[in-house]
């Protein structure tokens, strides 16, 4: 009686769709890797238009007339412009029938303090801003002082001068640092701060409006 045969056992067989499995993988990992290198180093010819334009993303900015303008309003108060100066001002008190030296009050105040001034954008209206395509043109609102300060700590009285009748006027001081205040202000009128206010406003949303996009930026 002879003994039956016993095959050996087999081996297991990959599956034939795992095999494409794993090839499609390493067909995208070694096509990704070399997508990159190309990329990077196509910088010549027709090759770098064809990795510019493979790479490119597309921009998009909100240009409508309502948001632009409630952008630039936002600026508000835009201080584009400090004014320093130093200024003596001179105040006094005078008798109608006796001398200064017997009855007058004199101060000579050496004042420093500055002038600020800018365009207030809140004021800017929808007409002022003119938008075609990616151009824009801006009507600016009138230039103005926001304020003038005197700053205490450089400010000092440099004489004075009281009548041997009298005692010193406790309000000349105060009516001096007023009249002090009022001149720098016109000096610096006079010396063009409101024309530089608007030159440095127009050049500050100039750069704004080219940042949102426009091409082309007119403010005047």
């Amino acid at each position: 009686m002879s003994t039956p045969t016993i095959p050996p056992p087999t081996q297991p067989k990959t599956s034939s769709v795992g095999k494409v499995l794993l090839a499609l993988l390493l067909g995208l990992v070694v096509g990704a890797g070399a997508l990159v290198l190309f990329v990077r180093h196509a910088t010549k010819g027709a090759w770098d238009e064809f990795a510019a334009k493979l790479t490119h993303r597309s921009i998009s900015v909100d240009t409508s007339l309502p948001t632009v303008v409630n952008k630039i309003q936002r600026l508000e108060r835009l201080e584009t412009v400090v004014y320093n100066m130093d200024k003596v001002v001179e105040g006094s008190r005078e008798n109608a029938y006796l001398p200064d030296f017997l009855a007058g009050d004199k101060m000579l105040l050496v004042v420093h303090g500055q002038t600020i001034a800018g365009i207030d954008l809140s004021h800017l209206q929808t007409s002022d801003v003119q938008i075609q395509g990616r151009s824009i043109r801006v009507h600016l609102p009138a230039p103005e002082v926001f304020a003038t300060t005197i700053d205490n700590s450089k400010t000092r009285v440099y004489s004075r001068d009281t009548g041997l009748f009298v005692a010193a006027d406790p309000n000349l001081e105060t009516e001096v640092r007023t009249k002090a205040q009022q001149d720098l202000q016109q000096s610096a009128i006079s010396d063009g701060i409101l024309d530089t206010a608007r030159k440095n406003a127009s050049a500050t949303l100039t750069t704004l409006l080219l940042g949102l996009g426009f091409e082309q930026v007119q403010v005047d």
